[in-house]
């Protein structure tokens, strides 16, 4: 298992159904664009970690099957691809393995969702369709796996038994909306989804990332069991929920980005990387190295609140219902940079409707000493800030964040 949260890239949040081979390959061409530079070098995503690129629903032709009536496989179990979106699929993984990228696969799919197996997460009697699906992959040379939690195949033991058997290391993302988590001795995939789905609206990130504390707190997200929030909306706007996603502001990119590092989450991009327009915009967000490295370190615990304020705030609806989410005014974050504590990234979260002047009393952060001052460094403006003695205070603008590590002198 890989001991990093995996970076890479998803169809969903942009495109939804709407999507094909061509724009694939064209996604893959984006990854690997050194367009734009950092620290005066020319790099590509992937260059920054972002190699990964996945392939999410409606790749499936949806169609009964004679037999069984299944919806989008053969009687036999074998997944009928629909050749009018997707040709030739080895060749779209070739292509991206020809430019040194990973390809991602989805199944148990929402759109058609099938009937083939028996639903449970355990104890799978019918595992027809999971061998068919694994062959499949196999076969078509995917490297990664979503497996979603619509259809009946919900056995992720089986899963990952036939992905051993088949001799081909998988990365699996588990993402049944937190419904299916890990144990301390038993954790089948690399990643869980702990939530229902993303939007382009800060209320949705907040939302999500609430959803990975319970996990960080009993210690079950770690390295190659990451809890995961679902993909970033960062650069999204007007995807597949229509109105439930307006977008983010520059504040809450940065704070969504900031907070999926901080967690730890798997740092999937999910917008157009070949629109200039958008990518000027977000590029020294996703592609800032010390937020990327904070949220690779791993230094016995994954990253989760330490404090937050007595004031709530009423965020308008969450993923499209007619209800109202409460959260605290302002919410500090932390993830441990070093064994012996001496290094702590911080995030600081505004998530008040107006300006607020945050204050980070060091005492506070746990596990955390710096009996002579403490040194912090901006890790958005990435520059020092010099030593402080007992707190560090910042202005805040309304969903905006302070990124910060806080080192020992």
């Amino acid at each position: 298992k890989s001991s990093c949260p995996l970076p890479g890239w998803r169809s969903w949040n942009l495109y939804g159904a709407n999507i094909d081979q061509e724009t694939m390959m064209k996604i893959m061409d984006g990854m690997v664009s050194r367009k734009r530079q950092v620290d005066g070098k020319n790099t590509s995503l992937c260059d920054l970690g972002y190699c990964d690129v996945g392939l999410d629903d409606n790749w499936q032709i949806c169609a009964k099957s004679p037999e069984h009536g299944y919806t989008y496989h053969s009687d036999a179990g074998f997944p009928a691809v629909n050749p009018g979106r997707f040709p030739d699929m080895i060749a779209m993984t070739t292509y991206a393995h020809k430019l040194n990228l990973t390809a991602g696969w989805y199944l148990n799919n929402c759109i058609c969702q099938d009937h083939c197996g028996n639903g449970k997460d355990r104890g799978e009697t019918d595992e027809s369709c999971y061998v068919g699906d694994v062959d499949a992959l196999v076969q078509f040379g995917f490297d990664s796996v979503k497996l979603d939690g619509c259809g009946k195949q919900r056995d992720l033991n089986v899963w990952a038994t036939l992905f051993k058997e088949a001799g081909k290391s998988i990365m699996i993302e588990n993402c049944h909306w937190g419904g299916t988590v890990p144990n301390e001795t038993w954790c089948p995939f690399n990643f869980y989804r702990t939530s229902g789905d993303v939007q382009a609206s800060y209320a949705s990130v907040v939302s999500n990332l609430a959803s990975t504390y319970q996990w960080a707190s009993q210690n079950l997200s770690t390295p190659g069991c990451w809890a995961y929030p679902d993909m970033l909306e960062v650069g999204c706007q007007h995807g597949p929920h229509g109105a439930e996603d307006p977008g983010l502001s520059e504040e809450e990119t940065r704070t969504h980005f900031g907070a999926w590092c901080i967690v730890s989450s798997p740092l999937t991009l999910s917008h157009d990387v070949n629109n200039d327009t958008i990518m000027d915009q977000i590029w020294k967000v996703i592609a800032n190295p010390e937020a990327i490295a904070i949220n690779q370190a791993y230094a016995g615990f994954s990253g989760g609140p330490f404090q937050t304020s007595d004031d709530f705030v009423i965020l308008p609806s969450v993923h499209g219902e007619n209800e109202t989410f409460k959260v605290p005014g302002w919410t500090y974050l932390y993830k441990p940079l070093k064994q012996d504590n001496t290094k702590i990234a911080v995030l600081l979260m505004n998530s008040d409707l107006s300006t607020k002047t945050l204050k980070l009393d060091f005492a506070t952060i746990p596990g955390f000493k710096c009996e002579k001052g403490c040194q912090v460094r901006d890790i958005w403006a990435r520059q020092d800030l010099g030593g402080f003695d007992d707190s560090f205070s910042v202005a805040l603008k309304s969903h905006d964040s302070a990124f910060l590590v806080v080192s020992s002198s």
